[in-house]
């Protein structure tokens, strides 16, 4: 199901949008991933973290404009936009909720679909091509965001209608699990510190950008080298689709030792992906939602997690 062409819209997220000529200083000493590495042919993941590190937001960010967009969870759009006005009070910067002025599809094996729209798009992930007002950014292998103006989005998904079959949104979060790519979500809000989301793996974090909101914490966490907890991919076997935040449990160790951040249906049973004590993943005696509940498996991540090459970004 996961490896056949499709699009969606991507109907669980939002856009938050920071412009003006501060926009990026601005966000610098905010965000987790280094602003001065964004382009027009590149984008990044990142997080907004408290001062204590925990993630208050997960996105992808790319430049637009006189500014920035992030794509994040729609219910964290209010929360974040709340927070980060106390802090734009003397930067020349607006933000704003730009949900409504994009609409945007995730492409899974969609790449001549894309170049029927003049989008040439590298095979680099969080590589970025744009024509017009067409904007295509690589996410993984094979999967792709295409954000389209709202004025045109009846428009383009005629044109990928005629190429591509159209799938439902669990499709493309199972590409996402399958990606090891881990999402905040309102109930996991301020639960987890980057790493815990392996979000240093996958491009998310700067070790060399200087300070922003929790960079001690997450830094510290990093060369240490104290991490007890981080994601991985699992499988389980039928039954109801876990919610994030559901806790795991390991009867080797008789309490909680972990929670799901987002799960998808394959066609047989579950995957999903769920920060985890290492310990106790390796024990492999994983258990959902009780000591009793229903057994899990682990499956493999497409990425290793390499401390020496992470802080080099």
């Amino acid at each position: 199901m996961a490896d056949s062409a499709f699009f969606c819209t991507l109907s669980h997220e939002g856009v938050l949008a920071v412009r003006g000529s501060d926009a990026s200083k601005f966000l610098q000493g905010q965000l987790t991933c280094n602003l001065n590495y964004l382009s027009d042919t590149q984008a990044s993941l990142g997080a907004r973290c408290t001062q204590k590190g925990r993630m208050q937001s997960s996105f992808r960010i790319l430049l637009e404009g006189d500014g920035v967009l992030m794509a994040m969870a729609s219910e964290l759009l209010e929360p974040q936009l709340a927070d980060l006005k106390k802090y734009a009070v003397f930067s020349k910067s607006k933000l704003t909720d730009e949900s409504a002025g994009w609409v945007r599809f995730g492409l899974e094996h969609g790449d001549a679909a894309l170049a029927s729209l003049g989008l040439a798009l590298p095979a680099d992930t969080d590589s970025v091509v744009r024509n017009d007002s067409l904007i295509a950014l690589r996410v993984s292998p094979e999967r792709a965001e295409l954000w389209v103006g709202a004025d045109q989005a009846d428009t383009i998904k005629g044109k990928l209608s005629a190429l591509l079959a159209e799938g439902e949104l669990n499709q493309w979060l199972l590409g996402q699990i399958r990606a090891g790519i881990g999402q905040v979500m309102p109930s996991t809000r301020e639960l987890f510190i980057p790493q815990m989301l392996n979000l240093q793996a996958v491009g998310g974090v700067s070790f060399k950008k200087g300070c922003y909101t929790g960079q001690e914490i997450v830094a510290r966490m990093q060369y240490l080298g104290k991490l007890k907890r981080r994601l991985y991919r699992l499988q389980l076997e039928g039954g109801e689709l876990p919610e994030p935040g559901t806790p795991l449990f390991s009867p080797t160790h008789g309490s909680s030792i972990g929670e799901v951040v987002i799960a998808a249906r394959t066609e047989q049973n579950i995957e999903l992906l769920a920060v985890l004590q290492a310990e106790a993943a390796e024990d492999d005696n994983l258990h959902l939602g009780a000591l009793e509940g229903p057994g899990l498996h682990l499956l493999d991540l497409p990425y290793q997690l390499d401390r020496d090459r992470e802080i080099q970004r």
